[in-house]
Parts: C-alpha cells; structure tokens; sequence
C-alpha cells in the first residue's frame, strides 16, 4: 500500500475537499489525551494531523485507519475542530492514491453492486420480514421504518428488527417499509472516506424518498440518524427519530405497557453516534427503567464518556487483535460493575460487544441485548 501521489501534494488535496481544520490544530494533543485507542496501542490523533499539515510521511499506512470516529476528541477540542471531517478528508485522498486497508474491498464492493456492506443480495434486503405483514410505505402512511444494513443482513441484528417490528405494530404506530428498494444510508463509506459510494447511496436513497413522499423517518441505527438528520440535509424536509426515542415516548403515553419482570442487573452501553453525537443519553434508559426487575447500574465510563465499541468510522470492517478490542474492554467493565446483561441500541455496537463475549467465552455470565429486545419480551406474554 504506497501512496502515488507526493506527500506535500496531498496536504493540498486534502484542504481542497474539507479538510480546512487541518491548518487550524494547535496542537495541544487534547484529542490524544481522549482517545479511546492509547488504553490498548500507542496512537495519536495529534500526530496524523501534523505530519498530515506539513506534507510528512508516517500516518497513511496504519494509523490513519484507526479512527472509529467516537467524537470524544471532537467535542473536547478547545479550537472546535471537526477532527473526524479531518480524518475523512484525509483517508478521501489516500483511498484515491489507492492507500488504504485491503479489508475495504470487499464492503466496499458489495456496497457498490447491491447497496449494503455485507455481501448479501440487494433481493434478500426484506427477508428478515417475510412473515410479519408489514405494509408497503406510501403517501398517507406516517413513518418510513428504514431498515439498517446490518439488521437487514446479521442474523443476530435481524432479531433485533422483528422485536422493534413487533412493538411498533402493537402500540398502533403508522409506518411502513421499502424494503429491497433502500441502500445503506453510506455513513461507514462516508467516514472512510469513499465519497463516491457514499455518493451514490446517499442520492439513491434520495430518490426513493422523494418518488414516495418520505418525511419522517424511524431509524434502528445512530448511524443512520446521523446520516439522514446531518449529511442528507438540506435535499428534502427528512426527519430520522431513533427507536429508542420513540419507544420512550410510547411507554410514557402507554401505548407500551411493561409488565414481565426479567429479574436481571443490567447496564447500559451508549452508542457513540446516539450519545456524543446527537446527545441522546435519556431516553434508552427511560425505557430500561420503565421495566419492571431490572436492577441498572452504571459503568464507570457512561454518557459523554462512553467507551467505543470501535465499530463506527470502518472499525466494524477491520481485523483487530483481541487484546485491542474496546469492546473487550466493554465487557469487563460491565463484569466489574455487577451487571449480567450488557444493554444497547445500536447494531454496531451488538454486533462488537457479542463477538466479544464470544471471544473472552463468557456467553454463560453475561448477555448482549437491545433496549428492543429487553421491552418485546417484558410486553409480549401481557399482549
């Protein structure tokens, strides 16, 4: 993986396509004092944007890709800096020199080709609905359920999307879907870097929202939130709420009555793109508290100061040692903090936090489950 483009040419590049802020760094290595990566590798957000501002090798081949885009260095930056658009911008012109992880390839490709990042077939996109009912999105319905890839595709996300299907049908709520007509909503492409499918996804999807008069929206992914509230703006009047914000307004009218009591301790995981980024810290735990026998507790790093799955920004594409996993890290903290059920609300941060339960084989002491899942089984047996 070698660069073919001079270095001092690609600090010009980078700049040319939104880089800016990479002049603007004090350097005052805040951003690496937050980092989530020193606490398992040596690795500084301070040092790729300096060799990055003054034309330097040293950060293309590895440390650049490390980035899973937590925001903790973005909102502590006492210059303001979007250091993740740094990030960006600057993996934008090395995918372009052809520097980049070899691992892209293949989601990158299927994204490409079929629109989701996990080598599954743009006609398989539905198939974790096939025996739910659920209702063709049209002009008069309220909301669009937009499904994210990794609930389309996973097995184990996919039960998360007929739980959330379930509640939304029992508490009346309006939506429908367009099942194998969506594609990604790019955010991991985005963040990567690859503007062009990024691109093409995010003009896609477009289009199939405005050809059907789409304007409200119920999101399973933070990422998908992100994408549609942020990056698609400005296009059509779109407005993404995610599942856990509505399923806290639901139980608070008592559309949603939890009432089976799981007699479990349970604490809570905030997703990076629910919690830092769109500042949703209450609502999933409104809803866990809203079940009845669930003792929560907290783990030392919550809130703004969440640890990373490390799954966003490609993080969930690349092939981290086990000792290097935050999600490993995750796992013991939520030990240490008493809890035998680990809660969340995203599909990424499942997907990290399941593997390593697997990994660490603790699957007989503690479980994963989202928020959905946790409320579908306290009101299902009440249905």
């Amino acid at each position: 993986m070698t660069a073919v483009i001079p270095m001092l040419e690609l600090t010009d590049l980078i700049l040319e396509i939104g880089g800016i802020d990479l002049l603007t760094c004090m350097q005052c290595g805040t951003c690496t004092g937050v980092c989530p990566w020193p606490t398992v590798k040596a690795f500084s957000p301070r040092r790729v944007i300096r060799l990055a501002s003054l034309g330097l090798e040293g950060y293309e081949q590895e440390d650049l890709w490390r980035c899973v885009t937590c925001n903790s260095c973005v909102i502590r930056c006492p210059r303001g800096i979007d250091i993740i658009d740094v990030m960006r911008s600057t993996r934008s012109v090395m995918i372009e020199a052809g520097t980049y992880p070899q691992t892209y390839n293949a989601p990158l490709g299927n994204l490409r080709s079929e629109g989701n990042p996990w080598s599954g077939l743009r006609k398989d996109r539905a198939s974790w609905s096939k025996d739910l009912a659920l209702k063709p999105f049209d002009r008069d319905t309220e909301y669009l359920y937009f499904t994210c890839c990794t609930q389309a595709y996973d097995p184990r996300n996919r039960k998360v999307a007929r739980a959330l299907t379930w509640l939304l049908q029992k508490a009346g709520v309006d939506f429908g879907v367009l099942g194998e007509a969506e594609s990604c909503c790019g955010d991991q492409a985005r963040k990567v870097g690859a503007g062009d499918v990024y691109g093409q996804l995010r003009e896609a999807n477009l289009a199939l929202f405005r050809e059907h008069g789409v304007e409200k929206i119920i999101v399973a992914s933070p990422h998908c939130m992100q994408a549609i509230n942020l990056d698609y703006a400005g296009e059509l009047p779109l407005t993404a709420i995610h599942y856990a914000q509505l399923l806290s307004r639901l139980i608070e009218e008592g559309a949603l009555t939890p009432r089976t009591k799981p007699d479990a301790t349970v604490t809570y995981h905030d997703p990076c793109y629910l919690g830092r980024h769109a500042g949703e810290y209450e609502a999933p735990r409104k809803v866990l508290r809203a079940i009845p026998g669930i003792e929560m507790v907290e783990m030392p790093r919550n809130r703004e100061n969440s640890l990373c799955c490390g799954g966003g920004g490609g993080g969930l594409w690349m092939d981290v040692p086990t000792e290097e996993r935050f999600a490993v890290l995750r796992i013991r903290e939520a030990q240490e903090a008493g809890a035998n059920i680990i809660a969340t609300a995203c599909p990424y941060c499942t997907s990290m936090l399941e593997d390593a339960v697997k990994v660490l084989d603790l699957e007989d002491q503690i479980a994963i489950r989202d928020i959905a899942e946790l409320v579908y089984e306290s009101v299902v047996e009440t249905g």
